[in-house]
């Protein structure tokens, strides 16, 4: 059997900045699965939390942002033209603007208030009735999928994450030191890993990959190899 004809339920979880999306969208785009980002529906929910100056010293309006996420509604397109996938909040597109170092130093605030978690996992579940469907994120195998037939835990050493996130912002144009973006990456772990509500952590059946010296293509081989073991 072909890998494509089963449509499996992938789900791809770990720390920040280690590639997770890069691979699930490699990885989608090899085997004709539907790619979900749920990591960049936090992301819009802080955008729109931030511009509703909801977030201020590092604490949310939990109150306010509850009477207004109704308000956000999220997209996905794939620019044929650009090949990649964007995001859209309300319509407008805001794919670079949520991958900003604003957005990323706020998003772990987001992400652990419960009510914004039941809202993004209904909406999740929704996108992936069906099957042959990769999703990235931090509860994927854990909360959002835990039946997935295949669940990937990946990580990196925290300096190899660092300097690949560092690259990503300085060739879109940020000015920024990788100091800033280590010591994001470290925060971004910790609150992850402490929050009260889906905490960041490795389900009981996930098989960890740990890239920090793999090319993409090796990443891509592995997880194709652990879908052959599964179908």
């Amino acid at each position: 059997m072909n890998i494509s004809d089963k449509k499996l339920i992938i789900a791809i979880d770990g720390h920040s900045s280690c590639g997770k999306s890069t691979v699930a969208k490699d990885l989608a785009k090899k085997i004709n699965y539907t790619y979900i980002d749920s990591g960049a529906m936090y992301r819009v929910v802080t955008l729109f939390a931030m511009r509703n100056a909801l977030i201020n010293n590092e604490k949310v309006d939990e109150n306010k942002l509850s009477h207004l996420i109704d308000q956000v509604s999220i997209s996905f397109q794939y620019n044929d033209e650009k090949q990649r996938h964007e995001t859209f909040l309300n319509g407008e597109l805001v794919e670079d603007e949520i991958r900003s170092l604003d957005v990323s130093n706020n998003v772990s605030l987001i992400a652990k208030i419960k009510f914004v978690r039941e809202k993004m996992v209904a909406f999740q579940r929704e996108l992936s009735k069906g099957g042959g469907v990769i999703m990235d994120g931090r509860d994927i195998g854990t909360v959002v999928f835990p039946n997935a037939e295949l669940k990937i835990f990946m990580t990196a050493d925290v300096e190899v994450r660092a300097i690949r996130r560092y690259k990503e912002l300085k060739d879109k144009g940020e000015e920024i030191s990788l100091d800033d973006i280590r010591e994001n990456v470290k925060k971004r772990d910790f609150i992850d890993e402490n929050r009260d509500e889906s905490p960041l952590r490795k389900a009981e059946d996930a098989i960890v990959l740990n890239n920090s010296k793999l090319s993409k293509e090796e990443q891509l081989d592995w997880i194709v190899e652990r879908m052959n073991e599964v179908v």
